[in-house]
């Protein structure tokens, strides 16, 4: 057994477990998004367990009504910046992995860099709006996400937005909750929250991410789990995807299939929003700008003349692209190639 693997033997012994497991999970790259209730402890077990590299995502301060639930927390801590406190405590429990705090407020300007330098995304966040962002970051980047929610008694997890073998992805937050609003989402202090619910459901998220990092094929895709601490009941129902919200389109988004593509390709300028990688492995021409990288070369796509389609994989990242096109140059014609690549194009 490698020498820094030693504290990890307990869980190496586990069945169909052993070093390879360990081994992924040296490699893997984490970003835990709010460092509050079930971010504290998902964090302690995802850097007991051996995650090579974690990212904490939290711009908020330490208060006292935080102390009951976040366990990471002492109340000489109080007025910090969670992210700092959190990963000076964690590095002190595994000093051999890499913690990045990150002191900055999750937004859409700057979601898509965040989460595209990581294997998997936990979440544990309150509110709506940036549910939603890390959602549809993790969707357009074809990234899994670990789902999680508390209030009052009552807990649920899941894992979002996971890739299969049909080349499909499981069902993600907006499938199962399409209409939901902040208002609708309560957050602890408004609502109340026993505190070991949080310590559960926490250990719940780390768990489903070590199970996806370790390629265990019993996982909560497609599944939602809930826990009532009060009664001790859980259960797991399982999730459809909402159809309506993966393949319909806003009126404004114009969309080509590939065969008239084909037919009529030398009238249009391709562009390719997939990542450097991706465009390497396969494409079928066109500029390569990622997603993620799209606004630095706003200033070239002015001066394209023809009519631009623009596309990725699945036709999600597609067609955010091209709504970021029309809003800076909202006289060009862009279309987005619907369902993106054909299936039978794409390494799965």
């Amino acid at each position: 057994m490698p020498e820094n693997f030693e504290r990890y033997s307990c869980q190496m012994t586990l069945p169909n477990f052993g070093e390879e497991a360990q081994k992924r999970l040296q490699k893997a790259k984490v970003l835990v998004v709010g460092a509050g209730g079930l971010g504290c402890p998902a964090l302690q077990y995802l850097v007991a367990t051996g995650i090579g590299t974690i990212g904490i995502a939290d711009d908020d301060i330490v208060s006292s009504s935080n102390l009951h639930r976040q366990v990471l927390y002492m109340p000489h801590d109080i007025g910090q910046f969670k992210a700092d406190v959190a990963t000076k405590r964690l590095q002190q429990q595994n000093p051999s992995i890499n913690i990045i705090p990150f002191k900055a407020r999750v937004t859409a300007e700057n979601v898509m860099g965040l989460v595209s330098n990581f294997d998997l995304v936990i979440e544990g966040t309150d509110n709506f709006e940036t549910k939603c962002l890390l959602n549809d970051a993790c969707v357009l980047s074809g990234k899994p996400l670990v789902y999680g929610a508390i209030y009052q008694y009552e807990g649920q997890v899941s894992i979002w937005n996971v890739l299969q073998q049909d080349c499909s992805y499981s069902p993600n937050y907006r499938d199962v909750f399409p209409n939901v609003t902040d208002a609708q989402v309560p957050n602890c202090r408004e609502g109340g929250v026993i505190p070991t619910l949080a310590g559960i459901v926490g250990c719940m998220q780390a768990n489903e991410a070590i199970k996806y990092l370790t390629q265990s094929e019993e996982l909560l895709t497609g599944k939602l789990w809930m826990i009532n601490v009060q009664s001790g009941n859980t259960q797991i129902i399982r999730l459809k995807k909402n159809a309506a919200q993966i393949t319909g389109l806003p009126q404004t988004v114009q969309v080509i299939s590939f065969e008239q593509f084909i037919q009529n390709q030398a009238d249009f300028e391709l562009i390719d929003v997939r990542s450097h990688k991706e465009h390497q492995q396969f494409n079928i021409g066109g500029t390569n700008f990622p997603l993620e990288e799209l606004e630095l070369h706003l200033h070239a796509i002015a001066s394209i003349l023809r009519p631009i389609v623009v596309y990725c994989a699945y036709g999600k990242r597609s067609i955010s692209a091209l709504k970021k096109i029309k809003q800076a140059y909202p006289e060009k014609e862009v279309f987005s190639l619907r369902d993106g690549l054909p299936k039978q194009m794409l390494n799965c």
